[in-house]
């Protein structure tokens, strides 16, 4: 019997790589496509996969037995439909009748034949995701693990695979893609209203969340502070509830238990609730506190998430930081600056999408308080309409920020904006934290810089 080929189509998404990395451990061929070259799709290559950058026909090989694509491929399209003539490799799937499947109901087929446990929020599930990862892993129980970064405790891949009952996963709210998931756990991070280009309002919004812990059979772990997540109706599903504060938590039967001392290896208050949630996650698999907290403080953070690239050849630090929502700006700053408050905070923020800066204007001119330059390249298109493309521009966001940030400017592009960097690195040395700031594509960056 031949190994059976299965072909990816956005590849280079951090979340659909990992599933081409599990299927190719179980001993299917790989092929996929992606929009553009990264060094994640380098790593795939040579794991052996066969990679084309550019969506063309000829990328599908004759004998593939199934394509997994993306959802960012569908573009803005309203229907499945729609969508499928906005790729051509979808166009081709389709006429030769190759079974086509999403990446989130993919990932659905492996994990709900598990003890799913499925950590999801407005901000933050990567990070618990990945610390409950680290602490599952070669554990008395054992667990699979994928998370939308890579984890260097991963041998920094985004996935980690075991032989086991359980598999926790990153799962994403965006167009409801956590609904395809039947968790044991649910883990919900905070509940802060984002992706308007797909919720009506705040109330839609939650409702998502809502749905997702009705399907849930467990527990649901969640922030009780929060003041969305106050809104979830229990009533309708019939996991437990599992409370939690950064004092403690309350089990399913009411009782109290503090959080023991927890010392990090990762900057802020926001990355020890993180783990505060991932240690409630593995009381409610049967974990001792002291292997708990033995393995959460060992984790040593992960790519885009306040990672340390590199001193630059002038003595700056040069870190990279995927937070685009302003709360993620703002609590991620404000950890850095608290960690490094004898070093000023050189800040390249690149928004993520027209539509989204658009949206959250008001937050933006509240988040940047703990930088002390900031400049903008430009705003990374994603599923942007004309209309906010025009009107959301580079100039008129840089404009608005300046009535509360006057040192803000306009980096031009990508090019100018690592000149300036460079130029500013030379002519203070030693004494700065630079930040890449994105969920775009400026981290290209990184290397002109170092």
């Amino acid at each position: 019997m031949f190994p059976k080929h299965y072909h990816f189509i956005g590849i280079g998404g951090i979340g659909i790589s990992a599933i081409a990395r599990y299927y190719k451990q179980l001993g299917v061929t790989i092929s996929g496509s992606t929009d553009s070259d990264s060094e994640l799709i380098h790593v795939l290559q040579k794991e052996g996969m066969s990679i084309a950058i550019g969506h063309r026909a000829e990328n599908i090989p004759p004998n593939t037995d199934r394509i997994i694509y993306t959802k960012a491929v569908l573009g803005t399209a309203n229907t499945l439909e729609e969508g499928y003539r906005n790729n051509i490799e979808m166009i081709v799937g389709t006429e030769r009748d190759t079974p086509l499947i999403s990446y989130p109901d993919a990932l659905a087929e492996i994990v709900n034949a598990k003890k799913c446990i499925a950590i999801t929020g407005s901000h933050g599930k990567s990070t618990t995701t990945a610390m409950v990862g680290v602490m599952l892993a070669g554990s008395s129980i054992g667990g699979s693990t994928l998370v939308g970064t890579q984890v260097p405790q991963f041998g920094g891949s985004n996935i980690h695979i075991e032989q086991s009952d359980y598999f926790a996963i990153e799962a994403c709210e965006y167009k409801r893609a956590f609904l395809s998931y039947h968790p044991y756990i649910a883990v919900i991070t905070n509940i802060d209203l984002d992706h308007l280009d797909y919720y009506r309002n705040l109330e839609d919004y939650i409702s998502a969340f809502q749905s997702l812990i009705n399907q849930t059979s467990g527990y649901v772990v969640y922030d009780m502070d929060d003041v969305n997540a106050q809104k979830l109706d229990f009533s309708q599903t019939g996991a437990k509830p599992v409370r939690v504060n950064h004092e403690g938590f309350f089990d399913t039967e009411g009782s109290f238990h503090a959080f023991p001392p927890m010392n990090l290896q990762v900057p802020g208050n926001h990355l020890l609730f993180d783990a505060k949630l991932a240690f409630v996650v593995g009381k409610l698999v049967g974990f001792a506190d002291t292997y708990i907290t033995e393995k959460l403080e060992s984790y040593m953070g992960c790519w885009r998430r306040s990672e340390i690239i590199r001193t630059t050849k002038c003595g700056n630090i040069l870190m990279s930081d995927y937070g685009h929502h302003p709360t993620e700006i703002r609590l991620t700053l404000q950890a850095i600056h608290d960690k490094y408050s004898d070093k000023k905070l050189f800040v390249a923020f690149q928004p993520h999408q027209h539509s989204r800066t658009r949206e959250l204007l008001s937050e933006f001119l509240t988040c940047f308080d703990a930088a002390d330059e900031l400049i903008i390249p430009d705003i990374y298109y994603s599923r942007d309409s004309d209309e906010d493309v025009r009107y959301m521009t580079t100039e008129r966001f840089v404009d608005t920020l300046k009535s509360r940030y006057p040192f803000v400017q306009n980096g031009c592009g990508l090019k100018k904006t690592g000149e300036f960097i460079k130029k500013y690195d030379k002519e203070n040395p030693s004494n700065t934290i630079i930040v890449l700031l994105w969920a775009g594509d400026i981290d290209i960056l990184r290397e002109e810089i170092i």
